[in-house]
């Protein structure tokens, strides 16, 4: 501090803490408190580590209001600031400012944690949630005590799946309905994630669906009781998708191709459900003998196999007439499977669960 001249002050500023940081830092702490405007969070400080807790995941739950859509994004900005100038300026802060900082960060940070997903955009667990915020708590005003954001007594660490009745259970009856709405729309979102490597269509299929949910949801039309339901409807009907496959004897693999070929509306109208499942079967055997290590490298193999699709559907008729574009959905779903299985050779990565004790290994090799 003592070589930062007069021509530096000018070009930079001044560099005081107290004149420019600490200001600064409460300034944006107000900036805050206004943007938490209607939601009593005055028993923070005084309060009990579960009070504390609560009033964290209310918070939370008040910045993720669907109908103030503005209001996150500029909670989110504010708040980081607030961190920035409380980094610089902690050591002059007020016991009450000082505590009031911590909130601000757990809520920012949580919400940030529910959005977007943990390192790598994982999915958190529970307990992955509790323990930042106990650590926030601990570092910022020394509270002792465990925490528990969503009354989970059963939280050991695992992973939220779409697979597990009681993760869906204990969702839907949060009492923070906003948190609820985002928490579900990112394990959605995630199991559509892996869709994408593995299922054409159903990817397309309930990334679209998931999409016009919450866009009635952010635009007032539905309530959040009202998504909450019709997402856990939409998780069931992801379940069942593997449950389709078992009924149908086939493979993950193979109902990635069946579902491709028969997604024209009305297709089932011209083939018999049987001719579909030895198609379907006929086409993964007839990729898997002819699967080449240069599919991503040689636009040669790849017109080879477009060849060979286009050979075995002309055997079996397909499609009908005026269904050509139907072709284009079954070569999109073969090259999909040829890059996903030369990626998986290469890692030794499983690429289909076969079960729904599967996803999560799936799940865990794909983050």
């Amino acid at each position: 501090m003592k070589e930062y001249t007069k021509r530096d002050q000018s070009k930079y500023g001044d560099m005081d803490i107290a004149k420019e940081a600490y200001p600064k830092f409460q300034e944006k702490l107000q900036v805050c408190k206004d943007l938490l405007h209607g939601f009593d969070f005055s028993d923070f400080n005084t309060g009990s580590p579960l009070v504390k807790a609560r009033l964290i995941s209310g918070g939370v739950n008040f910045v993720l209001d669907p109908h103030e859509p503005e209001r996150v994004d500029l909670f989110l900005k504010e708040a980081l600031l607030l961190k920035q100038a409380h980094s610089l300026c902690s050591s002059m802060t007020l016991e009450r400012e000082r505590a009031e900082a911590a909130y601000m960060e757990a809520i920012r940070s949580t919400v940030i944690k529910i959005k977007h997903g943990g390192d790598g955009g994982r999915t958190l667990s529970l307990n992955e949630i509790n323990a930042q915020i106990n650590e926030l708590l601990k570092a910022a005003i020394q509270c002792n005590g465990v925490i528990s954001l969503f009354d989970s007594s059963k939280a050991k660490g695992e992973i939220f799946s779409l697979f597990d009745p009681k993760v869906l259970d204990e969702i839907s009856k949060m009492k923070e309905k906003n948190i609820a709405v985002e928490m579900l729309k990112k394990l959605m979102l995630d199991q559509v994630g892996v869709y994408k490597s593995t299922n054409v269509v159903q990817s397309e299929k309930f990334s679209e669906k998931i999409t016009k949910l919450m866009n009635s949801y952010y635009n007032g039309l539905i309530t959040n009781e009202e998504v909450i339901k019709e997402l856990l409807k939409t998780a069931e009907e992801i379940k069942n998708l593997y449950k389709n496959g078992e009924k149908l004897g086939l493979s993950q693999e193979e109902l990635a191709f069946y579902d491709a070929l028969t997604k024209p509306e009305n297709i089932k109208d011209f083939y018999e459900n049987d001719e579909l499942v030895a198609l379907t079967k006929e086409l993964t055997e007839q990729l898997r003998k002819n699967r080449t290590i240069d599919w991503q490298k040689k636009e040669t193999a790849r017109a080879s196999m477009r060849k060979m699709v286009k050979r075995l559907l002309k055997k079996y008729k397909y499609p009908p007439e005026d269904y050509d574009f139907a072709i284009s959905t079954v070569i999109s779903q073969c090259e999909l499977w040829t890059d996903k299985s030369e990626i998986s050779q290469q890692s030794n990565v499983l690429a289909y669960p076969m079960n729904n004790d599967g996803l999560q290994a799936v799940a865990d090799r794909t983050n």
